[in-house]
């Protein structure tokens, strides 16, 4: 079963559902009351129910934090995005083009963490920055000229129906 794709688990609440159902137990419901009060499914409750008998309240407390702990703390992050916003100039690159690789590089220098060019860009995403590719404009463009064009030029080119 599991969540549906994009939605994220509050393990505070999922903690707290744990924790009234050890009150429940504790006044001597059954697993299937606790299971209707809780809106919970069976396995659930049985776990929940051997867990609590075995190791008290204490044993239906959250874990903690899963997974490995992140390289660059929040601190290092504002950092990091305080630099990117100023622009790859201001660090010294000759264009107004942030690739991974520049960002990669400007992550180690701020921070002194190394990243794969991959993983650069998934702490660009969490930063909230997008891909987003330059105008391919040329820098002679009049666009009086093509307004112009466009009204009186291209109608009488356009085919008919």
């Amino acid at each position: 079963m599991g969540f549906p794709k994009g939605v994220k688990r509050n393990f505070d609440e999922l903690e707290t559902r744990r924790l009234k159902a050890a009150a429940l137990f504790d006044k001597g419901h059954s697993q299937a009351q606790v299971r209707r009060e809780l809106n919970i499914s069976p396995q659930s409750a049985s776990r929940w129910y051997a867990a609590w008998k075995t190791g008290g309240k204490a044993s239906l407390r959250k874990a903690g934090r899963a997974g490995r702990l992140p390289r660059l703390s929040i601190e290092q992050k504002e950092l990091v995005k305080a630099a990117l916003v100023k622009g790859p100039e201001a660090h010294g690159y000759a264009t107004a083009l942030w690739t991974i690789s520049r960002v990669a590089s400007l992550i180690e220098e701020i921070t002194g963490v190394k990243y794969h060019k991959g993983h650069a860009w998934k702490i660009l995403r969490g930063l909230g920055w997008s891909s987003q590719r330059p105008v391919g404009r040329a820098l002679e463009r009049d666009e009086q000229a093509i307004a112009h064009w466009r009204k009186k030029r291209w109608p009488g080119i356009k085919k008919k129906p």
